[in-house]
């Protein structure tokens, strides 16, 4: 029973890692919307995902987590940046200047909060919550 759990987080991170790279493509390759450096950032820490947690998903390998965990953190300490310099104006007046592409652009904002940086965080949050459940089964089994 436990592993069906651990193998089902493995495939549910592996998931929201994929849709968040396709949207991610979605919105530079088919939207033309343009990414800032911080967007840039993100993708570098959101796209291995794919391919490691793709894999460890097939050789059902949950020490992984050590590699993900860092990779998830990382990045969503970058969108959470990006979300403060988009939506809190003490942040945004402080931001530093992120090349043709102002990082404090927003080309989506649903409902009022929700931007891309913002989706990126919940993914990363997703997949981070996903690993830490992993890691605490692997060490109790």
């Amino acid at each position: 029973m436990q592993n069906i759990k651990k193998e089902t987080l493995l495939f549910f991170s592996w998931g929201v890692s994929f849709i968040a790279t396709l949207g991610s493509l979605f919105f530079s390759e088919v939207m033309k919307y343009v990414p800032c450096e911080l967007c840039w950032y993100q993708r570098i820490f959101m796209y291995p995902l794919v391919i490691i947690l793709g894999v460890a998903y097939a050789k059902k390998d949950y020490t992984v987590t050590k590699y993900i965990l860092p990779l998830s953190i990382i990045g969503g300490s970058i969108s959470v940046y990006h979300y403060l310099i988009q939506k809190v104006p003490a942040f945004s007046s402080a931001a530093i200047s992120c090349g043709t592409v102002p990082c404090t652009g927003q080309y989506i904002n649903w409902l009022g909060f929700i931007t891309i940086p913002f989706l990126a965080l919940t993914a990363f949050t997703i997949i981070t919550v996903c690993h830490i459940f992993i890691m605490r089964q692997s060490k109790e089994g």
